[in-house]
């Protein structure tokens, strides 16, 4: 299959179409020929969690809006989007807002950031979802809401939309000269880890306060708990060894229950983490970027997470299954399996066959890009199946999520259908799916990757092209602005 010759999810003529694609291709993804609806359905069968039974199968994934207030609290739009989180029909929020512990560590000026002036406000978040929902379905007892922790590391971005202010664990060749990141820069010390590590544990507090049911200490897409899992060339207590790459989570785990007993935790966690992609200049021509190709490397990659370090490209799970097992010990059970970073790795994180303004065009069918998510997690899943899983990177599927979602629950590969993007565009989708009305089609992500070109290019993340709040808005001309100048 040549580049750009995909097929649009949306061409094919329904499920059986669907399937004899996958088939001809070699591409392994489940897809069930009927979606059931009814209590008894698959996506309606009830689950424990934290000692909650959650009757559906369906979690709101954490996401950054770009869209919060310079000094850390929610604004209107923040509130939206929460508000349509709760008229889903999801039960499982497992964040629904990425947080920052501290304002330097915020990956952009407008992320909801704890502070003791944001508390309130964060906690109005909760309480509107679970107004909505109440009102919605006439009861939210069975609602369980976390909140995702963070610090954005060589990402962060606190003051200038545009400019990065990294904090980085250690010199990476190919990402401190992608991103600028200069030869006098600072690696962070022991002692500031020791201090942020105070930090989660002041927000763990505030989130308790607020009336969050976990918190999730973030271990993806290149943020800072990410990069300790890579730091393999760090010197010192958290660099090098395993039990060493860990000890940030280990150390956090045990300074949170210590001061906020009886609060759950959770993690989210990339669970491969390729080589750095770019645009292949050969093949890149006015008004079209090039297929993404791999950075050149010097060989063992000794870089990344999850990967194969002799062979860059190829997943090896071997430590996220080391990883998980940790976790498990540290009794933690919830986990969220994502992959890679949307800021060099966009085509394995979030498929889409439309790139955001600062990527490539995919250099698969991303439907195998769907493939390699599903098939980590359900290989992670069986190397631990007392986990509680929730699985990633369902909404390029569209008019077939539905299908492979219960396909997915049916089989075991996982226990959640995390959605992202796709709750931006309809978020009602679960209630629609699960009601047995149908997915309304006009209304899914299509995947124009508008959600990350707009924060690019200092805009707030929504929907631009389906959600006419955001169709509508003065952001919208000027996103528009922004993606014909990259045209040209």
């Amino acid at each position: 299959m040549k580049f750009g010759d995909y097929p649009k999810v949306g061409s094919f003529d329904g499920v059986a179409s669907f399937k004899r694609y996958l088939a001809d291709n070699a591409i392994d993804i489940p897809c069930d020929d009927i979606v059931a609806s009814g209590p008894a359905a698959p996506l309606a069968r009830s689950i424990e969690v934290l000692g909650r039974t959650i009757p559906n199968r369906f979690c709101v994934q954490p996401m950054e809006g770009w869209d919060g207030l310079a000094d850390g609290n929610p604004s209107d739009n923040t509130i939206r989007r929460w508000r349509r989180f709760g008229e889903s029909g999801a039960k499982f929020f497992w964040g629904g807002e990425a947080v920052a512990v501290r304002p330097d560590g915020k990956a952009n000026p407008n992320q909801l950031t704890f502070t003791p002036d944001t508390v309130r406000g964060i906690a109005r978040l909760r309480d509107e979802a679970i107004a909505v929902h109440r009102a919605t379905f006439g009861s939210a007892d069975d609602l369980v809401i976390g909140l995702q922790l963070t610090h954005s590391g060589r990402f962060c971005r606190p003051t200038d939309k545009k400019r990065l202010d990294p904090v980085i664990l250690y010199r990476h060749p190919l990402l401190d000269k992608k991103f600028g990141v200069p030869a006098s820069h600072k690696v962070m010390t022991d002692a500031e880890i020791a201090r942020l590590i105070e930090d989660y544990v002041t927000s763990a507090k505030w989130a308790k306060q607020c009336g969050y049911d976990f918190v999730d200490i973030k271990h993806c897409h290149g943020y800072l708990g990410h990069e300790f899992l890579s730091a393999r060339t760090r010197d010192g207590r958290y660099g090098g060894s395993f039990e060493n790459r860990t000890r940030f989570l280990t150390e956090t785990v045990a300074a949170i229950r210590a001061a906020v007993p009886g609060l759950p935790i959770a993690v989210r966690v990339s669970a491969f983490d390729l080589v750095p992609f770019k645009p292949d200049p050969a093949r890149s021509v006015p008004g079209k970027l090039g297929p993404g190709i791999p950075e050149a490397v010097e060989l063992p990659y000794r870089y990344a997470f999850g990967i194969d370090e002799n062979q860059p490209t190829e997943i090896d799970l071997t430590e996220p299954k080391q990883f998980l097992g940790l976790l498990r010990d540290l009794g933690i059970t919830l986990v969220n399996i994502t992959s890679s970073s949307p800021y060099y790795n966009p085509h394995t994180m979030r498929p889409a066959l439309y790139p955001p303004s600062d990527g490539y065009h995919p250099p698969e069918e991303p439907l195998v890009g769907v493939a390699r998510h599903l098939q980590a997690v359900r290989d992670l899943k069986a190397a631990h199946p007392d986990l509680t899983i929730v699985g990633s990177a369902y909404t390029y599927l569209q008019e077939f999520l539905p299908n492979v979602a219960q396909a997915v629950v049916r089989q075991g590969w996982a226990d959640f259908i995390g959605l992202g993007r796709m709750m931006l565009a309809y978020p009602e989708l679960p209630r629609d799916v699960l009601s047995g009305t149908g997915v309304q089609t006009k209304r899914l992500c299509r995947t124009f990757s508008d959600c990350t070109t707009a924060p690019r290019n200092g805009l707030v993340s929504g929907c631009y092209p389906l959600d006419a709040f955001y169709k509508k808005s003065p952001e919208s001309k000027t996103l528009a602005a922004a993606k014909k100048a990259q045209v040209a």
